[in-house]
């Protein structure tokens, strides 16, 4: 919800920044600026962006990958919980994985750093208004990889059954099986611990099994 308005009577987006390159935030304080898009604050550090989306209630985060801290990591824990905050990840290179972790943590967009000041304000205007920010040459990945998240893997237990597990529901199967807790398959996962307990509840009742232990053990047994 934009919260201020301009002397026309239109609501002016807040934005904030989370980067700890100074050239690349005076560049995008300069092209906001320039169209009347309001700069509402900047943070250089993961463990501050939280706090800062709390204070100053921004309607976009802009995030450098590169943060100190790890930039999607922190998207990941602000989107956690701030769910109605927009993100755009940005990146120095352009990456496939970095693109498909930051979508999976719910960011509206991924941009390299070197965007055109000239586009970004109307790339804020339309993420904000929904439409997603992504370089042409991702979008083919990100419709192959949503076609690839329908897809089922069969996995014959110790009794003989057949089992369809999703491919979100094999990630977790996978970190359960290597030992880890909830919230370090939320982070290897880049996802809030409540979806993992999901996801293993969603495991755990294909499996016929009450619990972690039984599943591995059922595993095991295979």
């Amino acid at each position: 919800m934009l919260r201020q308005s301009s002397s026309s009577g239109r609501s002016v987006p807040r934005v904030l920044v989370a980067g700890h390159d100074s050239a690349t935030i005076h560049g995008i304080r300069l092209a906001l600026q320039e169209e009347g898009i309001v700069l509402c604050g900047q943070v250089a550090s993961a463990g501050e962006l939280a706090d800062a989306v709390t204070r100053l209630e921004p309607d976009l985060c802009l995030v450098d990958v590169d943060l100190p801290g790890g930039g999607i990591v922190a998207a990941a824990e602000m989107r956690a919980w701030r769910s109605r905050v927009g993100v755009v990840v940005l990146a120095s290179n352009l990456n496939e994985e970095e693109f498909l972790k930051s979508i999976a943590i719910g960011a509206i967009g991924y941009l390299p750093k070197s965007i055109s000041p000239k586009r970004l304000p109307a790339v804020v205007h339309a993420v904000l208004l929904g439409e997603p920010a992504i370089p042409r040459p991702f979008v083919a990945v990100l419709m192959n990889r949503l076609r690839g998240g329908a897809t089922r893997r069969h996995l014959i237990v110790g009794d003989g059954r057949g089992v369809d597990l999703t491919s979100r529901e094999w990630d977790v199967l996978d970190a359960m099986r290597d030992g880890l807790t909830t919230r370090e398959i939320a982070a290897k996962l880049l996802i809030a611990d409540v979806t993992v307990r999901r996801h293993i509840g969603a495991v755990l009742k294909k499996l016929q099994v009450r619990s972690r232990r039984e599943a591995l053990e059922l595993l095991r047994s295979a």
